[in-house]
């Protein structure tokens, strides 16, 4: 009889001990899964701010040019307008040149009376 109740006495004990063993396979599992994903979503958002950053970089190069071609067709446009000033006032300047010759190598005649 000493032999059963010892028995019983020794499995309530291992019973006990193992119910209060934590699953470590099973705990670990999930938690694994969990760091995988948090890994995967920190990569996935510093992928996004990669590519928010050079699109906005690639955005500012774009109204940079815009703004150089502008002023520079603006730059253009002033040249071409002075040329054409220059070249106006330079005919201008031969007729009137022409227009003074003409009336100086004319005879002068007498009014008429």
């Amino acid at each position: 009889m000493k032999n059963v109740i010892a028995t019983l006495i020794a499995g309530l004990f291992a019973t006990a001990a193992f119910a209060q063993t934590p699953a470590a396979p099973a705990a670990s599992v999930p938690a694994k899964v969990e760091a995988a994903h948090t890994k995967a979503v920190v990569k996935a958002d510093a992928k996004e701010a990669q590519t928010v950053v050079k699109a906005d970089a690639k955005e500012a190069k774009a109204v940079v040019a815009a703004k150089t071609e502008v002023a520079s067709a603006k730059t253009e446009a002033a040249a071409t307008k002075a040329k054409a000033h220059h070249k106006a006032k330079q005919t201008k300047a031969k007729a009137d040149a022409k227009l003074a010759s003409a009336t100086a190598a004319a005879p002068v005649s007498a009014p008429a009376k």
